[in-house]
């Protein structure tokens, strides 16, 4: 016997190890069972709360509820932590069942039980369900039990229901500082900022939490000013506190402020705190800035987690960044990172983003789960590549899987349709978004449908549907039909859409300059010469082209008419020679959008310095083999596209542009887009 004890430790420190691993199989699980089942000794609340843990994470359930039966004398803090697995692992149909087989092996619950089934009603918004729970509660004499009070002030409050909370509140024998902070979250969450604040004042004991409650109430209300006064005057300021008030200068706009705030705070940060700012960063398009910060986190050794990754991704995504992309895919799988959903989905949109949609495709069929984020992304990824009808077989797959699109998911099929010319097939599935799924149509949803049948020329069909909208059309429909217009060169029409979106919007630059291209077209210099004066009186500019390329890892942007690049010189004379080879191989330089009526020589050079060719010409410089990657901040010009092809034919090199529109992959003198854009 003492033998046998003197072994006892080690065998629990080995099924201990086996337990905490991340994932063990249904045979592994069943050997530790055996173990634990046939040895009293090993059955520890320790060793059976990391035995339901492995059960909840290789999705056993009904094996763990298995093995509770089988326990001698199971207790509550066995079936509580039961029941905290199966809401934490989002099985929503099966928490009270666990409740259920509790009262049927005759264990009584207690306070951590309830505490666990309201934190299951709120998280599956089963809100009856957490009022009959309320009534147990009382009936079994917890009235008094301040944290299961409130746990109820909670429960409603998340719910929605202030009356109910307050009930809760004011029915309360006795109030601690947990209980105030709980009320002031309600008070906040619910709009209630003067009740919250009028709490706040008259508590008689306040610690971090309730400094920390305000600072985010008037943080969600935008009201800065009144969070920084909160903030301030905190005597007992935490990490907390510092990491609040960095995100609501973050969310409003005022990322210099949470700079400032976030290089005060010294060795205090934590990895939320490097999070707070990566994130303010990208919501405030500093992306090249977000990267930066991730690099110095880096150097200061401070743990990554999910939340940075997915925030970076997006960073790299919008940049156009594939190699650092890449590089953070790499460093999620080297450090184990867990690819959920959220960072899955973050993964395909960086992929398709950045041109790469067979690897999008890759992360998307490696994924366990997918929801509806995920199926939207590739569907929107296919259709920006011009895979239309990979889009669509997409879809179909989405409807067998089970998953019901939402009106994103329809934006993505209906702008696939559009860029691939797959008319009758847009139609069609515009046609069913009520009748047949539900959706009902948006703004964006009628923009895409003008766009789809103006690209393909049905321009009378394109205005009707704007002239019979339920809803007003805005400047986004009426310019997918200027541009239509344009390409389709009706000039009259063109007049009369630019006409309303000058009454929409007459300070957008955009608009005037449509219209002169549209002038330019037909060589009719005076109007173009109006539409130029119009934009000088009315203070309004043409937005620059802009294209951007990462090269070893940096990302580099060419403005037009911006010297300011190290190698300029150099790039100037290698565009120069690629201007000569492709004269000499027949391509003639597109200057009908031109807006000056100016010689021809003037108008080759206004063409031949935009932005994507610069780019395009450093990429040639800089990188040796693989696609050149080209991310334009507008949509891609005639004499830039034609030009791009026959540039990827003589280089032999793939070249891959994102417009503010698509995806144009340029090999062996054609565009993925077949001259459809």
């Amino acid at each position: 016997m003492n033998s046998t004890h003197r072994n006892l430790p080690s065998i629990a420190d080995r099924i201990l190890f086996h337990l905490q691993k991340s994932l063990i199989n249904l045979r592994q699980l069943q050997q530790v069972q055996a173990q634990i089942l046939t040895n009293s000794s090993l059955q520890t609340n320790s060793l059976i709360t990391h035995f339901l843990s492995s059960c909840a994470r290789s999705r056993k359930l009904d094996y763990a509820s298995h093995f509770l039966h089988n326990l001698r004398d199971p207790t509550s803090s066995s079936w509580n932590s039961m029941i905290k697995l199966s809401v934490e692992s989002g099985s929503g149909q099966e928490f009270m069942g666990f409740y259920q087989k509790m009262l049927l092996d005759n264990v009584k619950p207690d306070a951590m039980t309830f505490s666990s089934i309201l934190r299951g009603c709120v998280t599956f918004s089963k809100i009856s369900l957490g009022e009959a729970v309320h009534g147990l509660i009382l009936k079994m004499g917890f009235v008094f039990d301040m944290f299961l009070q409130t746990g109820l002030l909670d429960f409603y409050g998340k719910a929605g229901d202030l009356t109910s909370a307050k009930q809760v509140f004011d029915e309360m024998p006795q109030r601690d500082v947990v209980a105030n902070n709980a009320m002031i979250a309600v008070l906040s969450k619910c709009g209630h900022v003067t009740d919250a604040h009028n709490l706040f004042e008259k508590m008689p004991e306040r610690n971090s939490a309730s400094w920390n409650c305000m600072i985010t109430c008037y943080c969600k209300l935008d009201d800065i000013c009144s969070a920084r006064t909160i903030f301030d005057k905190n005597p007992v300021k935490d990490v907390v506190s510092w990491n609040a008030m960095i995100d609501g200068y973050c969310k409003s706009g005022q990322i210099e402020t949470a700079r400032e705030l976030f290089n005060r705070m010294g060795s205090a940060k934590n990895s939320v705190t490097w999070n707070t700012m990566i994130a303010g960063y990208v919501q405030c398009r500093e992306f090249a800035k977000a990267v930066l910060m991730f690099q110095q986190m880096q150097v200061e050794n401070v743990k990554p987690t999910e939340v940075t990754m997915v925030s970076l991704l997006s960073a790299c995504a919008h940049l156009g960044a594939l190699d650092m992309g890449r590089w953070i895919h790499a460093y999620i799988r080297h450090h184990n990172l867990k690819i959920d959903v959220v960072l899955g989905n973050a993964l395909i949109d960086m992929y398709y983003k950045c041109g790469s949609i067979e690897t999008a495709l890759e992360v998307f069929h490696g994924l366990s789960r997918k929801n509806v984020y995920c199926w939207n992304s590739i569907i929107t990824g296919l259709g920006m590549h011009g895979h239309g009808k990979e889009a669509i077989d997409a879809f179909l797959k989405m409807e067998e899987e089970m998953i019901r699109p939402d009106g994103v998911t329809f934006v993505g099929l209906l702008s696939g349709c559009s860029h691939s010319g797959l008319v009758s097939e847009g139609r069609q599935y515009f046609s069913q978004m009520i009748g047949v799924y539900g959706v009902e149509p948006g703004i964006e949803h009628y923009g895409c449908m003008v766009d789809l049948l103006g690209r393909a020329g049905f321009l009378e069909d394109a205005l009707k549907l704007i002239e019979t909208m339920p809803i007003k059309p805005n400047s986004i429909v009426w310019g997918s039909l200027l541009r239509a217009c344009r390409v389709h060169r009706d000039t009259k029409l063109s007049e009369q859409v630019t006409q309303r979106l000058l009454e929409l919007e007459p300070h957008d630059g955009g608009n005037y300059v449509f219209l002169s291209n549209v002038y330019a077209s037909v060589n009719r210099w005076n109007d173009v010469e109006i539409c130029r004066r119009m934009m000088t009186e009315k203070g309004v500019r043409k937005t620059p082209g802009c294209s951007s390329i990462e090269v070893n890892n940096v990302v580099h942007e060419f403005v037009v008419g911006d010297t300011s690049h190290p190698r300029f010189a150099q790039i100037n004379a290698f565009l120069d020679e690629i201007v000569k080879e492709l004269r000499d191989h027949g391509h003639e330089p597109d200057t009908a959008s031109v807006l000056h009526d100016i010689d021809d020589e003037e108008k080759e050079n206004a063409v031949r310095y935009h932005s994507e060719k610069i780019a395009i010409a450093f990429g040639l410089m800089s990188i040796r083999q693989g696609p050149i990657r080209v991310v334009k901040n507008l949509r891609v010009c005639r004499d830039c596209h034609e030009a791009t092809k026959l540039i990827a034919k003589l280089f032999r090199r793939e070249i891959i542009v994102r417009d503010r529109n698509r995806f144009h992959h340029f090999r062996d003198g054609f565009c993925s887009c077949k001259d459809y854009w």
